[in-house]
């Protein structure tokens, strides 16, 4: 029931970062940059935030982790609808889409796992919690090998002509893109008048900055379905993720410091005052 964070949120991942990339292209767009980069650099903006990473670093972390997993997992419902429309709405697509298709595919991919997921959890929770199933290793192994297959469908493309100027500054940009609105969110999250608690800007900052890979793949092969440019479009997410991993976990030790000595301080002032002897 933390609307105001949920909010926060998602407005920042779905309103603000895609405007604020748009923007950002707006005055890149005169330089020498791959003109297809940088349109994958506005897909990445679009995209909906991820159901793992945010989760675990917010988790390493010891922030809001209800917070965290509500958000990634609501913002990637929402990204089922808004992520396609945006993609439109900023890249100016004229082709048909086939949106059930889209909607279709990714009713598969999310809805209907977290739904047969709940069920089955009923019935063998106590077996879970006895036996322990390196759920963590086959999760992650199984997000390495999509994004390996992609990284091998992109540049299997003998028609990509992405030259290594291009590609340097993209990483270049990418790494600046989290750490200005990590830095932003918490900012927002922590000025004077914020209602948020140190867990809850743990969980703001992974979660508004985060960007989902295995949702994001299938909607730009669905949605620039024919695209002779798809693989270069989808360049900025491939390094885009893999980037938030690492400099979240760089980061980890840091923030986490940070909210133990924020909580800290916040239980002393929080304390009632001794009385004054006379």
């Amino acid at each position: 029931m933390h609307v105001k964070l949920h909010l926060f949120v998602q407005i920042f991942t779905l309103v603000f970062f895609p405007t604020a990339i748009w923007v950002f292209l707006q005055m890149l767009s005169i330089t020498p940059i791959n003109e297809w980069l940088l349109k994958g650099l506005q897909t990445v903006g679009c995209m909906p935030p991820p159901v793992s990473s945010a989760v675990i670093l917010t988790k390493a972390v010891g922030g809001n982790e209800a917070a965290a997993i509500f958000n990634s997992a609501f913002g990637s419902f929402l990204g089922i609808v808004i992520t396609p429309l945006l993609l439109l709405l900023f890249l100016g697509s004229s082709s048909s889409v086939p949106f059930t298709s889209i909607f279709s595919q990714l009713f598969m991919t999310v809805v209907v796992p977290l739904i047969i997921g709940q069920i089955v959890r009923r019935y063998i929770k106590d077996w879970l919690e006895r036996k322990k199933p390196p759920f963590g290793a086959i999760s992650s192994s199984v997000l390495l090998m999509i994004i390996y297959t992609t990284f091998c469908d992109t540049f299997a493309n003998p028609n990509i002509d992405l030259d290594k100027f291009s590609l340097i500054i993209i990483v270049f940009i990418i790494f600046s893109i989290q750490m200005s609105f990590m830095f932003l969110t918490f900012l927002f999250s922590t000025r004077n008048n914020s209602t948020f608690t140190p867990a809850d800007t743990v969980a703001i900052v992974f979660c508004s900055t985060h960007k989902s890979l295995t949702l994001g793949i299938p909607m730009l092969k669905i949605v620039f379905a024919g695209y002779e440019h798809l693989s270069l479009i989808s360049v900025p997410l491939l390094i885009y993720h893999p980037a938030q991993i690492l400099l979240g976990s760089l980061l980890v030790p840091t923030i986490k410091s940070w909210m133990v000595s924020r909580q800290k301080a916040l239980k002393l002032t929080r304390q009632p005052k001794a009385p004054v002897k006379v």
